[in-house]
């Protein structure tokens, strides 16, 4: 039960943007297993005084980093999140063309309690 939010500089043309929600999913149903269907993402676009990324850690970007927080179940293991940065890097990588440098990834872990999904209900709880 992913929760993703992207964002990115405005600009970029819809299909960039649709290829990069594809690349994201498809990493996720990859390297967690994330059930067909389970597609909860959104894309906001900043104008570029409205967004900065710096070159900290030894990490040179570009106008065209991607900042990608994804809001998990708190069972994910840290092999699992490593394989999910490698993934996304490289499905990012092929298509829309995101160098990996740009690559920017933040996974919050949240409480199977913390979440509905519809109905008013705690599906998971």
């Amino acid at each position: 039960m992913p929760l993703l939010h992207i964002s990115l500089r405005a600009g970029k043309p819809q299909s960039y943007r649709q290829a990069i929600l594809d690349s994201l999913y498809r990493a996720m149903r990859e390297a967690l297993s994330v059930p067909e269907g389970d597609e909860f993402m959104t894309i906001t676009e900043l104008e570029a005084a409205n967004f900065r990324c710096g070159n900290a850690y030894g990490v040179t970007r570009s106008d065209d980093a991607v900042l990608i927080q994804i809001t998990v179940f708190d069972t994910r293991t840290a092999d699992q999140k490593k394989a999910l940065y490698r993934r996304i890097a490289d499905l990012l990588g092929e298509s829309p063309g995101i160098r990996p440098e740009d690559v920017f990834v933040n996974v919050l872990d949240a409480p199977k309690e913390n979440w509905s999904v519809g109905h008013g209900l705690a599906q998971f709880a």
